[in-house]
This record gives structure tokens, C-alpha cells and sequence, in this order.
């Protein structure tokens, strides 16, 4: 298994956990393409023990095509990538979980 496809394995698992049949009728993650081009990625926090925690904020700017932004809003991950950085959103997420929990 890549680094890549353990990150996605982990947010599957991550989900999963979640859905109580209540959580995944409200909340959820949802993956959307930019046009500048790149991601986002957003996690529904309210439900979860992930809720409430504190996030720093995350900015890294290498290259027009190679960035990340990360913030915490209204309970919810959001998290901007350029068009090869989902991997490294989903890792920025997994990272803090692991720690904030």
C-alpha cells in the first residue's frame, strides 16, 4: 500500500466510525475539484471528538501548483489544495485527529 492510498484507507476508516445512524445523515466529508486548479476538502466536525478542538491554521505556498490551506470553520475542517495536494489535505487532517483526540 502507497502513503497515498493508506491516507485515503484512514479517512474511510475515519468516516466510518463516524456513522452512527444519526452523524452520516447530517455531516459528512465532501472532495471538490477548484478552478485554479486544485481541491478542497471538507469534514463535518459537530458529532464527532473532533468537535470543539483546536486547529492552528495552515498555509504553505511552494508553487502555484503546489500549496495548502487548512483552517477550522463553523466546526468543519476546510482544507485547499493545489491539483497534486489532496493527499497532503487528507494527511493534515489525519495528522491533527490523531493528536487532538
Amino acid at each position: 500500500m502507497t502513503a497515498n492510498q493508506n491516507e485515503l484507507v484512514w479517512l474511510q476508516e475515519w468516516y466510518l466510525n463516524q456513522c452512527n445512524g444519526d452523524w452520516e445523515h447530517q455531516w459528512g466529508i465532501s472532495v471538490e475539484t477548484l478552478d485554479n486548479p486544485g481541491w478542497t476538502l471538507s469534514i463535518d466536525l459537530r458529532g464527532t471528538n473532533l468537535e470543539g478542538k483546536i486547529f492552528q491554521d495552515l498555509s504553505i505556498e511552494r508553487t502555484a501548483v503546489d500549496w495548502v490551506n487548512c483552517r477550522i470553520e463553523k466546526q468543519t475542517f476546510k482544507g485547499a489544495g493545489g491539483p497534486r495536494n489532496l493527499t497532503e489535505l487528507i494527511a493534515v487532517f489525519r495528522r491533527w485527529a490523531e493528536n487532538a483526540a
